[in-house]
């Protein structure tokens, strides 16, 4: 029987916890995470060792929040990489007093509390799912306006409840991710007024940090609503924790559920593909609705310098299907969190047939605060949204690609690091390769080859100012990843797989 810790356990047994069974639906049984040693992991060897800052710097999986920094005042730098994501740097004089007040804020740190520990610390009297997290209420829902809805991403209710927030004077601005004057990279921003809200709105698929929007506001009399992609939600919830003063000035925590981060790099081979070469790159949109297609079936817009607009459709690029996992950090095989578990409130796209063909778009929305559920009932009553109950299964099932990422996918990722001898976080879910079929497995595998290989073939691209440089390795990864893909579902998907060409081949020879 496995040992759960309450969060002041040292030590946890997972040889004989529960193993997640994803293709089973078996998603309710796993393990708690927190305080387990990495020597009493299935595949150690070795004495006891920790997960700590240390190794999530050293094997690259910073994701760049920037917590680390804000809690050393600065001692810890984050920077830009070669790769286009925020990294921390370790190679100052620290002490050791402050490495490991850094380690726990960490969201991919063993010496930090995990998903289960923060949630039960803010909702402990809410319902709690396993794969959704506590939850007041479950909707879906849109904005009623044809204008607001056409210049949102997906429903347009992020935006929505962050100028209630701060109409209602709950919150004194907003920290959320904006586009940056004259740069086309995205940077945290502080929005005081629902007109800066509705100007920065739409989602912005790139690296940023935390760090320096943090220390800005930082004991400035202030509060805020606090938004990111749900590492950075834990990483803010870690803070508050350890900074009375951040705690009081965090107000409400919004979570964007996100299906794996980007490199800033992703923004520049978009805008490449649609013509604009990096250095003529003045601003991105990544998510334009097409009125003729399915709401996940979008065109993005790139602008370059000289003011033109290049349109392109995301689904007709090399990399704009996100289930190859294209510029994606190393951090984010190591996530469990899909809903933003820390969070007052959690916003995602709804993947269910009934809205996806919607072309507007859809949020499912998972309320865990009175206040929330407050300001958007007034907001449907008032008729500027549209909202209806979503069961807790549908939310679920909303996002059934990031379940397969974070629960088997990660089971094999960690089986396959340990089996390496490579230091890996304890998660909530246990390491185990009999978690998939062989054949899924070699699926997985080529996906993290494919966000490997992004980031360095681009990175190589970028600095020769040749696109055929990341375009040729990518276009042979991902062939090999839909064969695979193909293969793992059985004779007829490998059929309709190689058959395809073909088809294609002869509709195009009838057209001529």
């Amino acid at each position: 029987m496995a040992e759960v810790s309450d969060g002041s356990l040292q030590r946890v047994r997972l040889d004989d916890a529960p193993v997640v069974r994803v293709e089973g639906q078996r998603l309710d049984q796993y393990p708690a995470r927190h305080g387990t040693t990495l020597a009493a992991r299935p595949g150690r060897t070795g004495g006891r060792m920790t997960h700590g800052i240390e190794q999530v710097v050293e094997r690259g999986m910073c994701i760049g929040c920037g917590a680390c920094s804000v809690r050393t005042s600065g001692a810890i730098p984050v920077t830009i990489g070669r790769r286009g994501v925020y990294e921390a740097r370790l190679d100052g004089a620290l002490s050791t007093d402050a490495l490991r007040a850094a380690s726990r804020v960490c969201p991919f740190s063993d010496d930090a509390r995990n998903e289960d520990v923060l949630a039960r610390e803010r909702f402990a009297d809410l319902p709690r799912d396993d794969r959704i997290g506590a939850h007041l209420e479950v909707v879906a829902g849109r904005r009623t306006s044809e204008h607001e809805i056409v210049g949102s991403s997906s429903g347009g209710l992020t935006s929505l409840l962050l100028e209630e927030l701060l109409r209602a004077g709950l919150v004194d601005g907003v920290l959320h991710v904006g586009r940056s004057a004259g740069d086309p990279r995205f940077s945290y921003t502080v929005s005081t007024s629902p007109e800066k809200i509705e100007r920065d709105r739409k989602s912005m698929y790139s690296a940023t940090t935390l760090a320096d929007v943090v220390a800005g506001i930082r004991g400035d009399g202030r509060t805020y609503a606090v938004v990111g992609v749900p590492c950075f939600i834990k990483a803010l919830r870690l803070l508050a924790a350890e900074l009375p003063d951040l705690d009081a000035q965090f107000g409400v925590y919004v979570g964007l559920v996100c299906g794996h981060l980007k490199s800033t790099f992703f923004a520049e081979s978009l805008a490449w593909q649609a013509g604009v070469p990096p250095t003529e790159l003045e601003g991105i949109d990544f998510r334009v609705k097409n009125a003729s297609r399915y709401a996940w079936d979008y065109d993005y817009d790139a602008v370059s310098v000289d003011g033109a607009h290049h349109v392109r459709r995301s689904a007709d690029t090399i990399d704009g299907g996100w289930g190859f996992g294209a510029f994606q950090p190393e951090a984010c095989n190591f996530c469990d969190d899909v809903f933003a578990e820390g969070a007052d409130v959690a916003f995602a796209d709804a993947w269910l047939h009934k809205y996806a063909a919607d072309w507007r778009g859809t949020n499912a929305v998972v309320i865990r605060d009175e206040r929330v559920r407050r300001l958007l009932q007034a907001a449907a009553e008032r008729g500027g949204v549209e909202l209806e109950p979503l069961s807790v299964e549908d939310a679920a099932r909303s996002q059934a690609g990031g379940f397969r990422h974070r629960r088997a996918g990660l089971s094999l990722r960690l089986a396959d690091d340990l089996a390496a001898g490579l230091s890996v976080p304890t998660k909530r879910v246990p390491p185990d390769r009999t978690v998939v079929s062989r054949r899924r497995a070699a699926v997985l595998r080529q996906r993290r080859r494919i966000s490997r290989l992004s980031l360095v073939a681009f990175a190589d691209a970028r600095e020769a100012g040749d696109f055929e440089r990341y375009a040729g390795p990518m276009r042979r990864a991902i062939r090999r990843y839909r064969f695979l893909d193909a293969w793992s579902q059985g004779a007829k998907a490998l059929t309709r797989h190689v058959a395809r060409p073909v088809v294609h081949r002869a509709r195009r020879m009838l057209r001529r």
